[in-house]
């Protein structure tokens, strides 16, 4: 008789690897706010410097917001693509945990860019950071579908409609990237309203991209 060869046995549970992302995810999702440090007291003497200093705070709001959609957004992505799934193998556990370890670095790249918000560099780290989960989240499916992991009751469509959702959502995020070359707070403003178009979009309907 061969022998049983391990990688046929492993990452077979789905929910472990739910488990896992939901607590990955709710970490990440956690450590953010850590960035949102108070005013010292000591430095604060009147109602007009802590409204100075709390303004001053605005820049790490903006991207602890940014950031928290962006979590918020790529958790349903993963959490869709999960429900779809029958079982699972090694190698596509080994793809959502890449996704994870992405997760994990969005605290850093939120605090990068939180300090140095005018810079293209920090920006482009944060940029990267996201183009890095939509291309593992589009690898995990295409693995999943090629092995078939997937239910077998699933829409015809539904491999266009993922496909789409993630190539659209990278390409649209590259051009708000690439507004950084007139301003950072430009590319900002623009991957903010694109984060609210997709958390909103199933309120919205036909305004919604897809």
């Amino acid at each position: 008789m061969e022998p049983l060869n391990y990688n046929r046995i492993a990452g077979k549970n789905l929910g472990r690897l739910e488990a896992l992302a939901d607590g990955v995810f709710a970490f990440a999702m956690t450590v953010l706010v850590l960035d949102l440090r108070q005013p010292v007291a000591d430095a604060i003497h009147s109602e007009h410097e802590l409204r100075l200093a709390l303004l001053a705070l605005a820049p790490r709001f903006l991207t602890y917001v940014m950031s928290f959609i962006t979590l918020g957004i790529f958790w349903l992505g993963q959490q869709a693509q999960l429900n779809l799934l029958e079982k699972s193998n090694r190698d596509v556990v080994w793809i959502h945990i890449g996704i994870l370890a992405s997760v994990s670095l969005i605290p850093f790249s939120t605090a990068l860019l939180a300090e140095f918000i005018t810079y293209r560099t920090a920006l482009l780290i944060y940029w990267g950071n996201i183009f890095v989960l939509g291309l593992l989240l589009l690898f995990s499916w295409r693995l999943s579908r090629k092995f078939g992991l997937t239910k077998p009751d699933l829409p015809a469509d539904i491999d266009s409609a993922i496909y789409r959702r993630i190539i659209v959502a990278q390409a649209l995020y590259a051009v708000g990237a690439a507004l950084c070359v007139f301003s950072t707070y430009w590319s900002i403003g623009f991957i903010v309203l694109l984060q609210l178009n997709y958390a909103l979009a199933p309120r919205i309907g036909k305004f919604g991209l897809p």
